[in-house]
């Protein structure tokens, strides 16, 4: 078994080598600027307040990179490691031996699931909240076997903190576990994990003001801004399941894509529905975050199928216990990531080639906000604001970014054309694009 155990890990950690250098993206972007611009004590009181995530994970990026620098491989590997802690953690639930499927197997569900490779190699914090949530689980479950330890109800809050401190879409997870204690009338354990998060409420809530109130003025003043946030409707709610058994690859038709991978997808939950009637605790603690979300998303759109990728430890649990096509959910997986790993179309976005390719000596024009990028690659590049252009004051000929353009609402194309400009060239890149515009002679 332990030299299973080690082949296992070992293909996992190689496996999210490959690719692991493909250009960041946007957000990866933020996490690199954030590092690279900000002391410790800035994070908190500069950053973080104009941002949407809570601080933990950025102050220990910024641990991370004093030591190991700012490269795309450098700032993704800690999601790498979080990643297979989880599925290390996954492996010793199952060895508590509460009914919870196969250990080996399990681990290998998520280790190889292509949704958890996909952000196991993004520099965001996901991977850091689904191990500190996974953490949790695992002294519930260990609470549980003991029945009565106070040790194991304050690691197991001890981690839901600093997970909340991670990423705030965990508190459906926490909300889920404590009502949990509720529902089974146990109303010692309940109070002591509401008086246990009190605390991580007060210390954190000054921060959570300054960020509501920033999040009301970017609702307001970027137009289109909710739409990329997770509104509730039909497509969001079917990416959920879909993402969690196929990953981030897509392909057309999108007729062909909808129908295979839904037959992949309801054979993956089926089993998992399996795995549920045999446990009705695993699948009350995978379906109810969802439920608690769907209902929120009404008042705050935040529907969107990465905010709950810590579910896929739950899902990985219940597929655990419905092993019997073991092989052929870990082939399937593993194939799925080989597909997304090596076909570079199925990549992040490529500002790598973008900034590379760039013209030399014509003003560059985009969203700001969204100019991190850009600035990664190219520190000495200077980029001017698309949102305040003023036509009578440009060049006859200049580059446009419009990368985020449409969330903000932004006709620059008609600006530009009304007042006799025209698209000279358009150079496609992964998912980003810049165009060439020349002032019209005629």
């Amino acid at each position: 078994m332990n030299k299973k155990i080690f082949l296992v890990f070992f293909f996992a950690f190689l496996i999210r080598l490959i690719a692991l250098n493909q250009s960041l993206w946007l957000d990866e972007a933020v996490t690199a600027k954030v590092v690279m611009t900000y002391g410790f004590t800035e994070i908190v009181s500069k950053f973080s307040p104009t941002d949407f995530h809570p601080p933990l994970y950025y102050l220990l990026m910024k641990l991370w990179t004093n030591i190991f620098g700012y490269s795309e491989v450098a700032l993704r590997m800690p999601s790498v490691i979080f990643s297979l802690l989880t599925g290390w953690i996954i492996f010793k639930i199952c060895r508590l031996r509460l009914g919870h499927g196969e250990p080996l197997w399990t681990a290998a569900f998520f280790l190889f699931n292509p949704l958890v490779v996909f952000y196991s190699q993004e520099a965001r914090m996901y991977m850091m909240a689904t191990f500190l949530l996974t953490g949790g689980l695992y002294y519930f479950f260990k609470y549980q076997k003991k029945n009565s330890n106070i040790k194991d109800i304050f690691m197991m809050n001890l981690f839901f903190a600093l997970a909340f401190f991670t990423f705030y879409g965990s508190i459906f997870f926490i909300a889920t576990i404590f009502l949990y204690f509720l529902y089974k009338k146990n109303y010692k354990v309940f109070i002591q994990n509401i008086l246990y998060f009190i605390p991580v409420i007060l210390v954190i809530s000054p921060l959570l003001y300054h960020q509501f109130i920033y999040s009301k003025i970017a609702l307001s003043s970027v137009s289109n801004w909710s739409m990329v946030l997770g509104k509730v409707n039909i497509k969001n709610l079917l990416l959920i399941p879909i993402k969690f058994s196929i990953g981030r690859i897509s392909f057309y038709p999108k007729m062909i894509y909808w129908i295979v991978s839904g037959i992949w997808t309801a054979w993956v939950f089926k089993k998992a529905l399996t795995g549920g009637l045999k446990n009705k605790q695993l699948f009350f603690l995978f379906i109810f975050p969802l439920a608690l979300g769907f209902v929120l998303s009404f008042f705050t759109p935040m529907l969107q199928y990465f905010r709950f990728i810590y579910l896929i430890v739950l899902m990985s649990l219940l597929l655990g216990r419905s092993n019997r096509h073991g092989w052929i959910l870990s082939i399937g997986f593993i194939t799925l990531c080989l597909v997304y790993l090596l076909n570079p179309s199925f990549h992040r976005e490529d500002w790598k080639s973008l900034v590379k390719n760039l013209p030399n000596n014509k003003p560059i024009y985009m969203i700001m906000s969204s100019s991190d990028p850009v600035k990664y690659y190219s520190r000495n590049l200077t980029t001017n604001d698309l949102t305040s252009l003023r036509v009578n004051e440009l060049e006859k000929e200049i580059i446009v970014i419009p990368y985020t353009s449409d969330i903000h609402g932004l006709d620059y194309k008609g600006l530009l054309t009304k007042n006799g400009y025209r698209l000279k060239k358009e150079v496609s890149f992964r998912e980003v694009t810049y165009e060439q515009w020349s002032l019209s002679t005629k």
